[in-house]
């Protein structure tokens, strides 16, 4: 702890000593809608939140979304190899089933592993993302315990003008990537195109060798992991004079991806994510607004074997398919109770369903949900209050709830506090797993996991300087384990805290763009020890430090940046028995506008050529560089 108070008293003595420019005000308090299902900006959140722009993923030439997240405050990822491979994103120390992602509004996840696949999601046709740190299930229902993040997909602008963009990417382990777009609208309407594709002969994920493979993917295959994606969005709208709007949203990203495998579980993967929402908003009153959204998500993978297993020869065969669907339909009312006093009421409803090559004793279920939430602000005090009941198919009924205050000081400061609580539904493979060979392997009886959370911050955030510093603990019940003792059935028999403390500053300092981040969390297993043998241990993969500082500077038509990554060790296993070593990466980029539409980008990652694993005996990419020619000229 005298750490953790050392390390948030230096973060906090760094950023007073950056000056202020106040014309940057409004690019440091940009609007969201994640945190509370309404239009706030980031100062009247009351939450942990962090905003990642268009204009940042560019800067910062991520190759893929889980590049972009690792590293900001709560957020750590794993992945078992190089790109497309599967990955896992843990927020402020909870399971990676615990954070909800949304795409435009519409939930997205696989029903069966209980997380959504980030590593399918292309970035390039990505606008926006808001990552909303701490419980949601008061506003979002199951699964909002670590928190929530919400992608927005490119859009159009209402600038009147049509806005073509290219872009073509090469790299290592023959990295090529391209995209097309077209976007434009006025101040009516808006719509965006986009289609683009990527391909990587990759590298062999699982580290080689009768031992290490045995002990890590549980097969020697020395092949080199091949990535294939192909994907397209549209975006459009139409908003009329009256305010009335209504609007289109529609991704879709398929993807072929090469792993180690065997004729049981194949060594060939097609994957595809479909997202598809609309979205009508009006005001039968002046101080009554209202939204109806419906969307359908489908997370699709199907896997095949080809190849030589114990010398002989099979041809490409199905092995099997696991196909999610998530049908969708809300109804938010916004009602303005003063000028600085708003009521939202609603009602959610989602309907799951699995397709699967393997009989599942359930494949659908509903859940109903119906939220209240209050906003005031009375002088320099705010407060947020909200209200939760969920009624399942399967597992019944739920309740949740929040509350936030916050005080505004004067020059930016702002203090908060908040407390709420959130649960997890049981996936369907926790509840209705086939048996296997007349063994169970589901608990149909499995209750949500049910989490109690606590948080204070203060912020600052004035002219060309931002800090913020966040301390919080989540308890975990009935947190759901398989147990060795009862063949790996799940049952509710563990608890889980995890105490956490978060720090961010950011600055423009003489034109150089500084952001840096700190986390430093205890992530345990906190379980009775007559039922839980991993009580007292670390939860897996999840370091206790990490800290992330990006640094880029233009001069004129050119730019340069870094990013430096650390992360401490971690354990593959709950029983603390596997150790994942502590490392840093260090990223070089480098961007050239050599005409006012034309821009060639250059990165190296792990420019050092660390050797290290998020996850146990998989490999991650050692030094790779990447090249990009852009094309994005202004609106005509």
């Amino acid at each position: 702890m005298k750490k953790t108070l050392l390390a948030a008293a230096l973060l906090c003595c760094f950023s007073t000593a950056y000056a202020a420019d106040q014309d940057n005000a409004s690019a440091l308090n940009p609007v969201i809608v994640t945190a509370t299902r309404t239009a706030v900006t980031v100062d009247d959140t009351l939450s942990s939140v962090t905003v990642i722009t268009r204009a940042d993923i560019e800067r910062l030439q991520p190759v893929s979304v889980l590049d972009l997240l690792t590293g900001l405050p709560g957020v750590n990822t794993t992945q078992s190899g190089g790109l497309g491979q599967t990955s896992s994103l843990f927020m402020r120390g909870t399971n990676s089933t615990h954070t909800l992602v949304l795409i435009d509004g519409v939930r997205i996840g696989s029903v069966t592993a209980g997380f959504a696949s980030l590593e399918q999601i292309p970035v390039e046709q990505i606008e926006r993302i808001e990552i909303v740190r701490g419980p949601r299930s008061s506003l979002y229902g199951a699964d909002a315990i670590g928190g929530v993040i919400q992608i927005f997909t490119r859009h159009g602008s209402a600038n009147g003008g049509v806005t073509p963009s290219l872009s073509m990417t090469a790299g290592s382990h023959g990295l090529f990537g391209s995209q097309a777009g077209l976007s434009g609208g006025d101040q009516h309407a808006w719509y965006n195109l986009n289609l683009g594709g990527e391909y990587t002969s990759g590298f062999p994920g699982c580290k080689m060798g009768a031992a290490e493979a045995m002990a890590g993917c549980f097969v020697d295959d020395s092949r080199d992991d091949a990535y294939r994606n192909w994907n397209g969005s549209a975006n459009a709208g139409y908003r009329w004079d009256n305010g009335t709007e209504l609007a289109f949203t529609w991704l879709r990203s398929k993807n072929d991806v090469d792993y180690a495998g065997s004729p049981y579980g194949g060594n060939d993967a097609v994957n595809e994510q479909r997202v598809a929402g609309v979205r009508l908003s009006f005001s039968p009153m002046e101080a009554w607004g209202v939204t109806l959204n419906a969307g359908q998500s489908k997370d699709l993978s199907t896997t095949y074997y080809q190849g030589s297993y114990y010398g002989a020869y099979y041809p490409l065969a199905q092995t099997g398919y696991f196909n999610s669907q998530r049908n969708q339909f809300s109804w938010q009312n916004d009602i303005e109770l003063t000028s600085n006093q708003l009521l939202t009421v609603g009602v959610d409803y989602q309907q799951e369903h699995l397709d699967s090559s393997t009989g599942y004793l359930a494949d659908s279920r509903d859940d109903t949900g119906t939220y209240a939430q209050y906003q005031g602000t009375f002088g320099n005090n705010e407060v947020q209050l909200s209200v939760r009941h969920d009624h399942n198919q399967q597992y019944g009924d739920h309740d949740t709830g929040a509350a936030s205050w916050g005080y505004h000081f004067d020059h930016g400061l702002r203090v908060y506090a908040s407390y709420g609580t959130a649960f997890h539904a049981p996936t369907f493979n926790d509840l209705y797993y086939p048996p296997y060979y007349g063994i169970p392997s589901a608990n149909p009886d499995l209750k949500p996991e049910k989490s109690r959370s606590a948080e204070v911050g203060v912020t600052q955030q004035l002219g060309i300087w931002n800090w913020g510093v966040s301390a919080y603990q989540t308890r975990i019940d009935d947190l759901i384990l398989l147990d060795p003792n009862q063949n790996y059935v799940p049952f509710n028999v563990s608890k889980a805290r995890i105490r956490g403390l978060e720090g961010q500053v950011g600055a423009d300092l003489d034109g150089w763009q500084v952001q840096g981040y700190l986390t430093l969390q205890q992530p345990k297993d906190v379980g009775d020890v007559t039922a839980d043998a991993n009580s007292g241990n670390l939860l897996p993969r999840r370091p206790e430090r990490m800290a992330r500082v990006d640094i880029d500077r233009r001069f004129g038509a050119f730019g340069i940046g870094t990013t430096w990554y650390a992360a401490g060790y971690s354990y593959d296993d709950a029983a603390n028995t596997h150790r994942l070593g502590g490392y840093s990466t260090l990223a070089l980029r480098a961007s050239w506008h050599f005409t006012q539409d034309w821009q060639v980008e250059a990165k190296l990652a792990n420019a050092f050529d660390r050797d290290y694993e998020t996850v146990y005996y998989f490999n991650q990419p050692g030094r790779t560089w990447y090249l990009t020619l852009r094309y994005s000229p202004a609106a005509r």
